[in-house]
Formats: C-alpha cells, sequence, structure tokens
C-alpha cells in the first residue's frame, strides 16, 4: 500500500486561515503562523461582539421607550409594569417601532398600562 503524504491537505488548511486573514495589516496576512492567531483572536471578537449586540440593541429599544413615554408623565418601568398587569404581552422591540412609526397606537398603549396600573 502506497504512503499517503500531507502535503495537500496542509497546504488548503492554511491557505483556508490565510483567505479568512485577507485585509489584517502586515504580516498578519502573509505568515500562516501570525495569520492563525490574528484569525483565532478575530473568532473570540466576533463570538463576543454577537452576544454585545443583542444587550446593544435592548438598551436603544430601552432608552427609546423611555424617552417615548416621559411626555405622558410615566416612567419606563411604571410603564412596563402597566402593561404586564393589563396582560399585555409585547416585546420592547416592538413597543419601540409603534412609538416612533404609529404615536396614536403608542398613546392608546399607555393609556392601558396607566388603567392596569391604577
Amino acid at each position: 500500500m502506497a504512503r499517503v503524504k500531507g502535503a495537500m491537505m496542509t497546504r488548503k488548511r492554511r491557505n483556508k486561515t490565510l483567505k479568512m486573514a485577507k485585509g489584517y495589516w502586515g504580516a498578519k496576512s502573509k505568515h500562516f503562523k501570525m495569520a492563525k492567531q490574528a484569525v483565532y483572536k478575530s473568532g473570540t471578537y466576533a463570538y463576543v461582539g454577537r452576544k454585545l449586540k443583542k444587550r446593544d440593541y435592548r438598551r436603544l429599544w430601552i432608552t427609546r421607550i423611555s424617552a417615548a413615554v416621559a411626555p405622558y408623565g410615566i416612567n419606563y418601568s411604571r410603564f412596563m409594569y402597566g402593561l404586564k398587569q393589563a396582560g399585555v404581552d409585547m416585546n420592547r422591540k416592538m413597543i419601540s417601532e409603534l412609538a416612533i412609526n404609529e404615536p396614536e397606537a403608542f398613546a392608546a398603549l399607555v393609556e392601558t398600562a396607566k388603567k392596569a396600573i391604577a
């Protein structure tokens, strides 16, 4: 049986890593050893970034809702509590979209929350 040499698969694996490192500055895009480290680290940052993105959007929606309910003389936490008491099951993204695009519907939502609290 013939001996199998691994040069082809090794080259493929290295080229794949170098392709992922395209656009990196200096030797990080040319030398396999440095490219491997840079790609590994960027993968870690990407993973963390995907988690942070969710937090950032939630913070944005909460800020928008808070700003939208302020003119009605109620704060964010009381508003959300009122919605929960009224049995309105809407996520923060949809509530913030309502506040921006449909102020009349949002005003009705605020009134519902106020009635449920009182």
